[in-house]
């Protein structure tokens, strides 16, 4: 069974990536960077396996294409 994807705050994505505040969220306006998911009214986070996608390769980071379903 795989394992879930965790919810990580903005502390330890500030670790695993060596930015600073201010140039994450530069990136996420750039669409160069994983944006946040709200996990509550005042809360958000990042899906781990999105921030690690972005460690491994941050110049061909990309969002995850969506699958689409043919009913």
């Amino acid at each position: 069974m795989p394992e879930p994807d965790r919810i990580i705050r903005l502390k330890t994505v500030l670790t695993r990536t060596g930015l600073s505040r201010s140039t994450i969220y530069r990136k996420i306006a750039e669409g160069t960077f994983p944006p946040q998911i709200k996990i509550s009214i005042n809360g958000a986070g990042w899906h781990e396996s999105d921030i690690n996608r972005w460690v491994e390769d941050p110049i061909r980071w990309g969002p995850k294409a969506e699958v689409k379903r043919s009913d």
